[in-house]
């Protein structure tokens, strides 16, 4: 099972990863912006979705809003 980016690139442990499009936080007020830069990702045991750092906050993002660097 490999997770991948928008552009069908496979992403790994530690990667660094671009955020394509607006996305808003659910349960908080704030949205994170496109071109944000999430480092140091944590796959996961869904293909689609990966941990990364953003903002002091660990959130779960999915994988089609995000471009490998």
């Amino acid at each position: 099972m490999d997770a991948k980016d928008s552009n069908g690139t496979i992403l790994a442990e530690g990667d660094s990863v671009k955020l394509i499009k607006d996305l808003k936080v659910r349960g908080s007020s704030s949205t994170l912006k496109r071109g944000t830069v999430v480092k140091n990702i944590r796959l996961t045991d869904d293909a689609e979705e990966i941990e990364g750092k953003v903002e002091k906050t660990v959130m779960v993002l999915k994988t089609m809003f995000l471009q490998k660097l």
